[in-house]
């Protein structure tokens, strides 16, 4: 009989998404130190970056590899259609061989940016199903979730959620979220996100750097009949917002966390036009982390961009466009620096910098405790995650 612990771990990862990658390794090193006998692979969006940067075997998500490409001829469409029936079988049989799933953080309840129901969604009810008919244990560790508009959309997170065997949040609203979908929540707890529990590296010196970091940013996915409106607004602002900062005689350093925001960089490289703005080229949460770390202050519109920044402990302002940024800066103790990122007003936004850089130093103290405290709550995170799913008993091989 094989004693060996089977794991699974399963979503968008290694696709281009750094914040989604960081969830992973987090989840990796808690296995690889409480669990080292465990037999690891991925279901996931990009399988050969996932087995090259993190040594483990791993299969693509979908079947149909034009899943996220929008199918508008005859031929892409039954493609489509045939994958959604082909994915069932192989979500299936990949968790059929597993004791245990994890889906490692992410904003995996939510639609927080453009979402098509039958995309990730769908992916994720097949798993959840698979896992409750097949007898494997599926958790949804330190996810992300919010309410959501799309009928469709919002039945399948909920029924994903329902068929669970563990469930933990991020934050607060992400739990009430689910709730209100119609999901017993009494039980489940809400952690710190899991990049809190990667190594920090040492921080850096002053250096006059601030770190902006930008987003391919549409609004979420109920705002798709204006989404041009809005990232044309946001751009400009963001623009306007280093401009100001060059002008002032700032080094301005432009981060992104998916490979989706390189022509926002592109784009206020060529209108800014200064040899003080450069862009970094960061291909993890810990190229990230040494950036902010390196700054002096950050703003930045990305989640993950947000977590590295104060997980370094760098004061940080949040050009927020969902409420988990909102939840995130509140639980670091930086509530008070939240700009929304559908109205980026550069005046106002210099106002709230300004008043970020006069109270960095008592700033800098907070976010230390703050860690530390975050420390803690991952450690427990963890341990529960480990009497919850992997002290059950075993499936039969």
């Amino acid at each position: 009989m094989n004693t060996r612990l089977r794991v699974g771990v399963f979503g968008l990862l290694g696709s281009g998404n750094l914040g989604n990658d960081g969830s992973l390794e987090a989840v990796l090193g808690y296995l690889r130190a409480e669990h080292p006998k465990a037999v690891v692979d991925a279901l996931c969006g990009g399988p050969e970056v996932v087995t090259a940067r993190y040594r483990i075997p791993a299969t693509r998500l979908h079947w149909y590899r034009g899943e996220y490409r929008t199918a508008s001829r005859a031929g892409a469409i039954a493609g489509k259609a045939l994958g959604k029936l082909v994915d069932a079988v192989r979500t299936a049989a990949w968790v059929r061989r597993h004791d245990v799933v994890i889906v490692p953080g992410m904003g995996v309840l939510e639609a927080t940016l453009p979402l098509r129901p039958w995309g990730f969604p769908y992916a994720l009810f097949l798993l959840c199903a698979s896992g409750r008919l097949l007898r494997t244990r599926v958790g949804l560790v330190g996810v992300g979730a919010a309410p959501i508009g799309n009928r469709s959309t919002r039945a399948l997170v909920r029924w994903s959620a329902r068929l669970a065997t563990y469930r933990s949040y991020r934050d607060t609203r992400s739990r009430d979220a689910l709730r209100q979908m119609g999901v017993d929540t009494a039980r489940d707890a809400v952690y710190p996100d899991l990049a809190f529990a990667l190594p920090t590296p040492p921080a850096g010196a002053p250096s006059g750097v601030v770190c902006v970091g930008v987003m391919d940013f549409h609004g979420s996915d109920d705002d798709r009949a204006r989404a041009d409106d809005i990232h044309r607004r946001y751009l400009d602002g963001t623009t306007r917002f280093v401009r100001r900062l060059v002008e002032d005689g700032r080094p301005v350093r432009l981060l992104t966390g998916d490979a989706c925001d390189a022509p926002v960089v592109a784009a206020i490289l060529d209108a800014v036009g200064s040899p003080l703005v450069t862009a970094a080229e960061a291909a993890s949460l810990a190229d990230l982390m040494t950036e902010t770390a390196a700054a002096d202050l950050v703003v930045a519109t990305r989640y993950h961009n947000l977590v590295c920044a104060l997980k370094v402990g760098t004061p940080t302002l949040a050009l927020s466009y969902a409420a988990k940024s909102d939840a995130l800066m509140d639980r670091m103790g930086l509530g008070a620096y939240c700009h929304p990122a559908r109205d980026v007003d550069a005046d106002r936004l210099l106002d709230r910098f300004r008043e970020l850089e006069k109270h960095s130093a008592e700033l800098r103290k907070t976010l230390a405790e703050r860690n530390r405290v975050a420390a803690r709550q991952l450690r427990d995170q963890f341990d529960d995650l480990t009497a919850t799913l992997f002290h059950a008993p075993r499936k039969a091989s």
